[in-house]
């Protein structure tokens, strides 16, 4: 018996050793690098990370100035430069959230409807700002910048902030003294912004309105750490006398900050350029910058405040309404809200051309539609790179 088993164990081993030989050698695995792992989609209402995606803002309008809502991505055609882009997102969900920055001016040109303005701000804030999800920020300027309230969801805060509009400013404490106890508050409790930070900006004494100053604040320092719809709205005569800020310089910054400008228009009073705060008070707030008596000057001739104003609004996409006995502020902010809710925002990856720096226009048409029937479509003129 003992010759057959070791046959059998014989054969055993050689069947062994071939399979060996014949069968591939086991690899230890191995896990992709994680540029090949499958990607989850994407919602559509979500925007991927992407350094290059450019988001372009955009409202359409019928002949008859009426909203349009109802259309799709296949809707919209997109240049650059002369040259078509591909757009890769697409987004016109009402639930998308605000952030507002009311910038108010308080300079003597305008005064006679400052109560005007705190009741249809508060208005505004109430009820065309949803509390669960929109937020706004509180700015006043003339002489100088000053934020009142930094970017909350708190409606109190504001309602708060838009009563302080034109008062007595208190005494700046010093840096880090931050009393802001805001638990909405999306920039923390020592942003060291406005009256309970160090006020370092402002002028001493003096006229002026600065108002390229106070849009290139809210919209560099401010709302570009902010997500979802923003806009800036104005309320103002358009002009300005002190800003060390030129007006290219603030539009850039709302453009970057893919902000669009709204303007309530009125019509000032000219006061022979002293356009400042009570006594001379100080417009700090911002802190790292001094405000106040720049660009522009005194004795000059008073400009076309609503001409300055619509080219703020054009370039970034808003427009600019005129306070009269028809159009209330209370109507106007109605307005925009229902404009800030009908917004589309386009999404594209520029072209190797259209991606290099600088200034790089913009045109939005929808696709395939005859010229006779176009619909005006609102959307920013350009972008930097």
């Amino acid at each position: 018996m003992r010759p057959l088993t070791s046959l059998s164990t014989a054969i055993f081993v050689l069947a062994s050793l071939a399979a060996a030989f014949s069968a591939p050698a086991q690899q230890p695995a191995v896990t992709p690098p994680p540029a090949q792992q499958p990607q989850a989609a994407t919602p559509a209402s979500t925007i991927t990370v992407d350094a290059k995606l450019v988001i372009v803002p955009a409202i359409v309008r019928d002949k008859k100035n009426g909203l349009i809502a109802n259309l799709t991505r296949e809707n919209f055609a997109l240049t650059v430069d002369g040259k078509p882009q591909t757009l890769r997102y697409f987004d016109h969900d009402s639930n998308v959230p605000i952030t507002a920055g009311l910038l108010i001016d308080t300079s003597q040109s305008v005064r006679s409807v400052l109560d005007e303005e705190r009741t249809a701000s508060a208005t505004f804030v109430e009820k065309m700002l949803a509390p669960e999800r929109d937020q706004a920020f509180v700015i006043q300027f003339a002489h100088g910048v000053e934020l009142l309230q930094d970017v909350t969801k708190s409606r109190p805060l504001l309602e708060k902030a838009l009563k302080e509009v034109d008062t007595p400013n208190p005494t700046l404490q010093r840096s880090g003294d931050s009393t802001n106890n805001d638990p909405n508050n999306s920039q923390g409790n020592n942003s060291g912004y406005g009256r309970g930070g160090y006020g370092r900006g402002g002028s001493q004494g003096g006229g002026g309105t600065a108002l390229y100053d106070a849009v290139f604040l809210a919209s560099d320092e401010v709302i570009n750490k902010q997500q979802g719809r923003r806009a800036l709205i104005l309320l103002t005569d358009g002009d300005d006398r002190g800003s060390l800020k030129s007006i290219t310089q603030a539009i850039e910054a709302a453009q970057r900050a893919d902000t669009m400008i709204y303007a309530i228009y009125y019509k000032g009073e000219d006061h022979g350029g002293f356009n400042g705060f009570p006594g001379g008070r100080h417009g700090g707030g911002f802190p790292g910058h001094y405000f106040g008596q720049g660009r522009g000057g005194y004795g000059q001739q008073r400009p076309d405040g609503k001409k300055i104003l619509e080219r703020m609004a054009g370039e970034t996409g808003g427009r600019v309404y005129e306070v009269s006995k028809k159009d209330t502020v209370e109507k106007i902010y109605a307005e925009i809200g229902e404009e800030l809710r009908s917004q589309y925002r386009l999404g594209f990856t520029p072209s190797t051309e259209a991606a290099s720096e600088g200034y790089h226009k913009i045109f939005i048409t929808l696709a395939g539609q005859p010229e006779k029937d176009k619909d005006l479509v609102y959307g920013r003129d350009g972008y930097y790179r």
